[in-house]
């Protein structure tokens, strides 16, 4: 009677402590950002970008990040045009994308919208990024 109390309560503390010890903090999370800490350089319609990932919606499940959101960016681009008249070489611009951080790493897609002018449809641009997570 007694080693069948004694299992008893060996087999009801194993049943009740083992699951604590498979338990983990929870990594999971989805909340909104203004300003991540990302710098990240890429190419989009035929010239380079840089921009600082702005407001955006982070997924973070550790190490990794993804951010869907806007990209405020600087844009650098020679203008062709036959008319004579050229933009600045250096153009602010608003971008939208998708952002993945692994530890420090960082790849961003971007999409880049041109306007409408007298000579082109407006349409928007992918481009392809690389950058550092401070």
């Amino acid at each position: 009677m007694q080693v069948n109390k004694l299992m008893t309560a060996i087999f009801v503390c194993i049943l009740f402590c083992m699951p604590t010890r498979l338990l983990k903090a929870q990594t999971n999370e989805t909340k909104a950002t203004i300003v991540e800490g990302i710098v990240v350089a890429g190419y989009a319609d035929n010239g380079g970008y840089i921009n600082f990932v702005g407001p955006a919606i982070k997924f973070t499940n550790k190490p990794l990040i993804v951010l869907v959101g806007l990209l405020p960016s600087l844009k650098f681009k020679e203008d062709k045009s036959e008319s004579g008249s050229k933009n600045a070489l250096v153009m602010p611009t608003l971008g939208f994308g998708l952002t993945a951080a692994y530890k420090h790493l960082a790849i961003q897609v971007p999409l880049f919208y041109n306007s409408k002018t007298v000579s082109n449809d407006g349409k928007w641009n992918v481009g392809f990024g690389v950058g550092y997570k401070f």
